[in-house]
């Protein structure tokens, strides 16, 4: 058993095993091929300032499992352990695979590693602990249930997650109108321009690392970063999913919120042209949307701008999708677990992200 480290020519090799891990396997979509690549190839704007290392372990000249160890220059303290993927019973290579981690860490003076984060929380956190055999939702992180016993024996501290799920006919704000009426009337909702796309990613660049500032795994956003994620979702996205509420005219928070693409994805199927193709024949299609992010500026996080958001999301939606499901929410995130716990029916799957102290 060998560890190879993965230049541009074994790119293909590394991504071409993350899909045969998932071969016939009637939940997984495909849909983080494209991006993972623009990283692999150091050619996403994530890269620039971040110490990457992807690597293979080999067994008999087969990949069994990969990663793609991480520093990034505004999180210099953690070497992130990232798009981890391999075969089950692969203890040896998981050990293996560690061992090149810590040695890593120690060269760069860090003293943890991070499981579960793809270098930013924005390209996704946490590893899948359940509802292996049900359908996830189109940007949530999915795997084999092995993945959670590979790290749990390394892992000093185990950070829980979990996302909601509701039904819109059942859904109910739990408030009069009167006072629903009164936070639309202080705020203004609408939705972004993608006209004008730069300045609206400045825009949310500004809000995100302003109202996630306290966020256990957040780090400050480039403008240039969120515009990449923009521009290549966008051909999917409509404006009204991104939300921006206004205080006197001035943006004091976001809601990003999408349909379930994965609805219209086969099985294995990968993110690209036919998916774009479906979206505009059969988005009707669709039956569940996903709140994915919503972030309001600290002063404004308990005067109705949430409500005004919800509220302006629903009109958009009540009677487009039957289900709406959140985005993960840490658990120790006790004002987020309330709103899902309030207006969610349900928790609907758990994830973790371990760290591990060395």
């Amino acid at each position: 058993m060998e560890i190879k480290v993965v230049d541009h020519a074994y790119v293909k090799e590394y991504i071409g095993f993350c899909k045969e891990v998932y071969k016939n396997n009637n939940e997984y979509r495909d849909i983080l091929s494209t991006s993972m690549k623009g990283i692999l190839m150091g050619r996403a704007e994530i890269c620039n300032g971040t110490v990457l290392r992807p690597i293979m372990v080999m067994d008999r000249g087969s990949i069994v499992a990969v990663c793609t160890f991480a520093i990034v220059d505004r999180m210099k303290d953690t070497l992130q352990l990232a798009y981890f993927e391999a075969l089950a019973h692969q203890e040896p290579a998981i050990k293996m695979m560690m061992a090149y981690g810590k040695n890593l860490a120690k060269e760069h003076g860090i003293k943890k590693i991070l499981v579960g984060l793809n270098l930013h929380v924005n390209y996704g956190l946490g590893l899948l602990v359940d509802g292996f055999h049900e359908p996830y939702s189109f940007g949530s992180a999915y795997n084999p249930p092995y993945y959670i016993d590979y790290f749990k024996e390394y892992a000093h501290e185990e950070i829980n997650l979990a996302s909601y799920l509701t039904k819109m006919k059942e859904f109910d704000f739990g408030m009069s109108p009167r006072l629903i009426q009164r936070v639309k009337e202080k705020y203004r909702v609408r939705a972004a321009d993608f006209k004008n796309i730069e300045k609206d990613a400045a825009i949310y660049t500004h809000l995100n690392n302003k109202a996630f500032i306290n966020h256990k795994f957040y780090y400050e956003r480039r403008i240039q970063e969120d515009l990449e994620l923009l521009n290549e979702f966008k051909i999917l996205l409509k404006e009204e999913n991104l939300l921006f509420i206004e205080y006197k005219g001035t943006p004091i928070g976001f809601m990003l919120w999408y349909p379930d693409f994965n609805e219209l994805m086969k099985p294995g199927e990968q993110l690209g042209v036919k998916t774009v193709i479906k979206n505009k024949l059969f988005s009707h299609k669709i039956k569940k949307f996903k709140i994915v992010e919503i972030g309001i500026l600290p002063g404004f996080q308990r005067n109705g701008a949430v409500v005004a958001l919800f509220h302006g999301c629903w009109e958009i939606v009540k009677d487009r999708y039957e289900l709406c499901e959140s985005g993960w929410i840490l658990e120790e995130n006790y004002a987020s677990t309330g709103l899902g716990l309030r207006w969610g029916d349900q928790v609907h799957k758990h994830y973790k992200a371990f760290v591990i102290n060395l």
